[in-house]
Order: structure tokens, then sequence, then C-alpha cells
């Protein structure tokens, strides 16, 4: 996968009442969104474009730090980086 595009940019929602983190967007590149695969049960899905090329992660809940690691296994070293350092310490969850 090439660094077409790499375009990072992390949006978070807060609960306004209690300051909690309740969900976040990891986007990797600009694009339509041509397809959304649930990959952590309800808690992660990831976006794709027509041609198969990840668009960005929605995480809901916590999930596991190896989840985003399997999704970006063929991305380049920045976008698996920009997926491991930039999700609030909330919703990523570690062995």
């Amino acid at each position: 996968m090439s660094m077409n595009n790499f375009q990072p940019k992390l949006d978070i929602s807060v609960d306004e009442a209690t300051g909690k983190v309740r969900a976040a967007y990891l986007r990797i590149r600009h694009g339509v969104v041509r397809d959304t695969r649930e990959v952590a049960d309800g808690r992660a899905f990831a976006d794709y474009d027509e041609s198969g090329c990840l668009l960005g992660i929605e995480l809901l809940a916590p999930c596991e730090i190896e989840i985003l690691d399997s999704i970006s296994q063929e991305e380049p070293e920045p976008v698996r980086c920009f997926l491991r350092g930039s999700p609030p310490r909330e919703l990523v969850l570690s062995r």
C-alpha cells in the first residue's frame, strides 16, 4: 500500500456531562466509503473505498490494540504508527 493520500486525522466524541470519550474516528485518507466492515463485535468498524483501500477506523467501545494492528498490517509504517498511537486510552486495550 502506498502513502497516497495519507492525511491522518482524529475526531473524538465526548460525553459533555462526564467528559468521557464516547467514540473516535481515525481517518487515514480521504475517499468515498464503499464498504464498512465490523472488525470487533460492535466496537470497531473499518471503512474502505471501492478498491479496498483503508479510509478510516471508527472505535465505539474499547477494543484490543491487536485489532488495529491486524487492520493496518498491509499499510505503510506511518499509518500503522498513527493507528497505534492516536486513539484515546479509553478506547484501546493492551494485553
